[in-house]
């Protein structure tokens, strides 16, 4: 399944995506509970609404997060992690009374960009030329 859709700003056309992985800071399954996990879907929702990310995929595992996510440009991972893993944080903690006081989630995180395939690049920049020639001779024949 392949997501490529551009979206488009003021000033920009983009197409920001990341797979982002984290951990509960006392490991173990912690997010074991079907609750739990029905939960951080909804608020992992609601924070994608507010700040126009887009979730193509996740999963709440027992340890650990995954999230196939889309952002804004106008937006840093390192911000957008920021408010996932502190808000969802919160927002858990107040619903359920089941963890510590603290932080909910570990200090650190994986992340990795998700593109479009070395190999289609290679052949799109080779075939540039290719391009800007039909291109030229369209605009000629208009």
């Amino acid at each position: 399944m392949a997501y490529r859709r551009l979206y488009q700003g003021a000033h920009c056309t983009w197409n920001c995506q990341y797979h982002i992985v984290w951990t509960p800071k006392y490991r173990g399954k912690v997010l074991s509970d079907p609750f739990t996990k029905q939960t951080l879907k909804r608020i992992f929702s609601q924070i994608a609404k507010w700040k126009g990310f887009v979730i193509y995929q996740w999963h709440v595992g027992d340890e650990h997060i995954h999230l196939f996510i889309s952002l804004p440009p106008s937006y840093s991972i390192a911000y957008a992690i920021g408010i996932l893993k502190g808000k969802s944080s919160t927002w858990l903690k107040k619903r359920t009374k089941k963890f510590p006081t603290g932080t909910l989630w570990g200090r650190g995180y994986f992340v990795t960009t998700v593109g479009v395939n070395e190999e289609v690049i290679r052949r799109y920049v080779q075939n540039q030329s290719h391009h800007q020639t039909e291109f030229t001779q369209q605009r000629l024949e208009l």
